[in-house]
């Protein structure tokens, strides 16, 4: 545990190094340099995809913090320019099967990646029955579950469920978002009803039919396949102020 600790306190303090010495210019895994409180190709995804329903657990309490993220200023989703062309055409390929885009996290600003790590740094387990149950929290680091660079920060990285206009209700996908564990895995079958595997697959192919990626541990995760910022960590807050002259 001294171990894991001396690490998740040694990637705390690269973030903080990094941030330290530029708000505007912060460098790239690939070493170049870019500036990532640039919003000019961002646009808010209520208004580029208006079908969307938006739920954004990460303003909320309901995540497996417990506590409203840092960076989230107000309960809406940005997204690149690019991912948001692409999401159109999934919204209405999801329509014709008469769904919803569901969006539960779009844009995620370095600064909420900051205070995941400051969260697997303290002893706070208050969400674990609902998030983590078959987990220690000390394992989440390793196992993938939370990183010190997350793809969402890129800002073409997108996760979301589908919504049923019939039912009125969230689709069955067998397992919460967020939840971490092997029930997570778009490939698992394990207890999950042929209904709920063929829910997932609907939601995995009008992803990948209009550009996006899976990812091979969480269902509702997808990145748009030409993201066109693939090095580049932003860090402006999650509010319409950020995009409302773009």
């Amino acid at each position: 545990m001294f171990a894991k600790l001396l690490k998740l306190t040694a990637a705390a303090a690269a973030i903080a190094a990094l941030s330290a010495c530029s708000s505007t210019t912060p460098v790239a895994e690939n070493g170049n340099v870019s500036k990532n409180d640039d919003s000019s190709d961002f646009v808010s995804l209520s208004e580029a995809v208006p079908d969307a329903i938006l739920e954004i657990r990460y303003y909320s309490t309901y995540n497996f913090v417990g506590e409203r993220i840092d960076g989230y200023e107000e309960p809406c989703a940005l997204i690149t320019k690019e991912a948001a062309d692409a999401l159109k055409g999934a919204s209405q390929d999801a329509e014709e099967k008469g769904y919803r885009l569901k969006i539960y996290d779009a844009y995620r600003p370095q600064t909420a990646v900051n205070n995941f790590i400051e969260w697997a740094e303290n002893d706070n387990t208050d969400m674990k029955e609902y998030f983590y149950p078959e987990l220690d929290k000390s394992v989440l680091f390793d196992q993938g579950y939370i990183a010190d660079k997350s793809g969402h920060s890129r800002g073409s990285t997108i996760d979301l469920t589908l919504f049923d206009m019939d039912t009125g209700k969230d689709v069955d996908m067998g397992g919460t978002f967020d939840y971490f564990g092997e029930l997570s895995h778009p490939d698992y079958t394990g207890e999950l009803t042929e209904e709920q595997i063929n829910n997932r697959n609907t939601l995995r192919d009008i992803m990948l039919n209009n550009g996006f990626k899976p990812l091979d541990t969480e269902w509702w995760h997808f990145t748009l396949e030409n993201e066109p910022y693939p090095d580049t960590y932003f860090d402006f807050p999650v509010s319409e102020d950020s995009v409302a002259a773009n």
